[in-house]
């Protein structure tokens, strides 16, 4: 089933979760063309990513709302590369076209986010990684990659991704709660 929504309200949805002062920026591949979009908070906290960053984040939570509140009070706010689904594309080419197609609203859409490139970055996959990480550090933004490609955290990749943005996030000194993840009330 494809469901998808306008650029404008996958914005809109974010926008609603960001966090005041922004102290970790994830950079994923797009929205999924399922409809599973990682700010709808009426989704399952099963989902995924969704369920991947709140393992990182070390939190346990019921619903998607509660654990989007505790994405935004941990300052981490999630951005796709693209706002048009691109998982329902089979050839990569294609793919990365759209990615690098709509780099420049990507790039504006960070420096909102942060104005002096300072707010570290993470990227998940590895085309979003390759194609992203030179022009990211190219543009004076903090990537913290470095040559680290985490996964997308589903079809047996999830203790990869784990492995990788793990690592990243410890390399950085930035994991903002100890594991194992902690229960919401």
């Amino acid at each position: 089933m494809t469901v998808s929504m306008k650029k404008s309200e996958y914005l809109a949805s974010r926008r609603r979760c960001e966090p005041e002062q922004v102290r970790l920026i994830v950079i994923a591949e797009s929205p999924p063309d399922t409809g599973l979009y990682f700010y709808n908070p009426t989704g399952r906290p099963t989902e995924p990513l969704f369920s991947a960053l709140m393992k990182q984040l070390g939190v346990s939570c019921l619903s998607k709302e509660q654990g989007l509140r505790e994405f935004q009070r941990s300052g981490w706010v999630l951005v796709d590369a693209t706002y048009e689904p691109v998982n329902g594309i089979r050839r990569d080419s294609q793919r990365n076209t759209i990615i690098e197609r709509d780099y420049p609203a990507l790039r504006d859409d960070l420096i909102r986010l942060t104005s002096d490139r300072s707010v570290p970055l993470i990227l998940l996959k590895v085309n979003v990684c390759r194609i992203l990480e030179p022009k990211l550090a190219q543009d004076r933004f903090t990537v913290l990659n470095r040559g680290i490609e985490p996964p997308f955290p589903s079809h047996g990749q999830q203790n990869g991704f784990h492995e990788r943005f793990g690592a990243i996030l410890d390399r950085a000194a930035i994991r903002s709660h100890p594991s194992p993840p902690r229960p919401l009330t």
